[in-house]
């Protein structure tokens, strides 16, 4: 009697979207080291003969080329798929948004495990980027994930199964990470560094799209309406504030939450593309393990986040949420500048603490500043915008790096500090005019 019951509760919680989304992320968290390290490897002897650059300098300018355009091709191929796989999605097709993304990812890994068998050049990456952006990517994949999970639960728990989504996905980001540069320097006489982290990594996505295709349930309970996911992310923030759905858009506190969604996404996302070469280079000059512990502490950052959301939220508002996750990246971004130690870069890590928290926050009160009938279309503007954003600052921020490489490569990180800083000043302002900071005044008053 008890085995059957384990069997059937096994092969139950195999068919829930948990399982496929943990086997993905320890996938990708894998891929991720691997792709760092083969860049370097292959980037090594990148020599520009009309320029004076040293021969590391060369490196990092031929790794961050790369960087810069694999990174655009991510950004933008994926924009209408992901719209087109949403609109499958609201027709009753929910399992679309993650069986196409996860054969994208699985097409996408392979081809980076044949780059290293077969010894390809390191641009065929370019077309497993394109493939893996038309596949709908990370903008259809996790959509689709929320999705699945907000229609699977009640409308008292969904917040709970939220966080549990989003918290596993996090704990398996940190386990992958952990486990990655070790995998990269297992070898046999017949494979090199690297291979067999790939072999593992690609088993993994294999698994999950298996999972998605043979297993995965799409279970609504009755009278549950699908929530927007993107308002989900950190969505407990302020949940004991009642919030009115406003009659008519608010647009003034709309184009402020713009600008301040695009400064902090430039700073953010430009930082971070930088940040995977310049730990590549002296001083610091990372091993795959060292490589593998940095990723780590990125997915430290994303449990440490959902921590400070579940400690803040019940004393301030979300716009000093906002400010204090900003304050956060602004201050750890500014120290990378001046990194010139393994632990320091630890140090300058643990200052990001909330640096997750402003987007998702965001997100939150950009819904609350329009009728829910427009919360789709305003949400799904704001990521447009944040995609052709990168259109600018990722070439900017690749460009500046190249140009301070000789006498301040932390400069990048010190600009993002600045840009942040400046995406302080609209969401201040917001705060200034919204009804919801008069809520906790009375609050206090009392």
């Amino acid at each position: 009697m008890v085995l059957p019951a384990l069997c059937q509760t096994a092969f139950a919680v195999l068919r829930q979207i948990e399982p496929i989304l943990v086997l993905e992320q320890l996938g990708s968290t894998l891929f991720d080291t691997a792709l760092q390290m083969v860049v370097r490897d292959r980037c090594v002897n990148a020599t520009y003969p009309d320029t004076h650059l040293s021969r590391e300098d060369s490196q990092q300018k031929a790794m961050t080329d790369f960087y810069m355009t694999y990174s655009l091709i991510i950004q933008l191929t994926p924009i209408l798929p992901a719209l087109l796989l949403a609109r499958l999605s609201d027709r009753g097709w929910r399992r679309m948004p993650i069986v196409v993304p996860l054969s994208g990812y699985l097409l996408s890994r392979l081809a980076l495990l044949l780059v290293v068998l077969l010894q390809l050049p390191l641009e065929v990456m370019f077309g497993a980027a394109v493939v893996f952006g038309l596949s709908g990517g990370f903008s259809a994949y996790w959509p689709g994930v929320m999705t699945l999970a907000s229609l699977s639960s009640t409308n008292t728990d969904r917040s709970q199964m939220m966080m549990r989504v989003e918290l596993l996905y996090g704990m398996a980001g940190l386990v992958g990470s952990l486990a990655s540069g070790h995998l990269f320097l297992l070898y046999t006489s017949t494979l090199g560094n690297g291979t067999i982290l790939l072999i593992v990594s690609t088993l993994l996505h294999l698994l999950s799209l298996i999972f998605s295709i043979v297993l995965l349930q799409v279970k609504q309970l009755p009278s549950q309406v699908p929530v927007d996911e993107d308002c989900q992310v950190f969505s407990q923030a302020s949940s004991d504030v009642p919030v009115a759905t406003p009659a008519r858009i608010n647009r003034v506190n709309l184009a402020l939450l713009f600008a301040a969604a695009v400064l902090y996404s430039a700073a953010v996302g430009g930082a971070i593309e930088i940040l995977g070469a310049f730990v590549m280079k002296e001083p610091l000059s990372w091993s795959a393990t060292q490589v593998g512990y940095g990723n780590a502490a990125g997915c430290m950052i994303f449990l440490t986040s959902f921590l400070g959301v579940f400690v803040f939220r019940r004393c301030v508002s979300d716009v000093m949420l906002i400010l204090i996750g900003m304050v956060s990246f602004a201050s750890g971004i500014f120290f990378m500048s001046f990194v010139t130690e393994t632990y320091m870069f630890y140090l300058a890590r643990s200052l990001n603490l909330f640096a997750l928290i402003p987007m998702p926050t965001i997100r939150s009160l950009l819904s609350q500043q329009v009728p829910a009938s427009s919360c789709g279309t305003t949400l799904t503007s704001l990521q447009l915008s944040l995609k052709f954003a990168g259109l600018a600052y990722i070439p900017a921020f690749t460009k500046i790096y190249q140009g301070t490489l000789g006498w301040f490569p932390g400069f990048v990180f010190t600009l993002s500090s600045i840009i942040t800083v400046l995406g302080m000043i609209p969401i201040s302002i917001v705060g200034c005019r919204s009804p919801q900071r008069r809520h906790y005044e009375r609050i206090q008053g009392d």
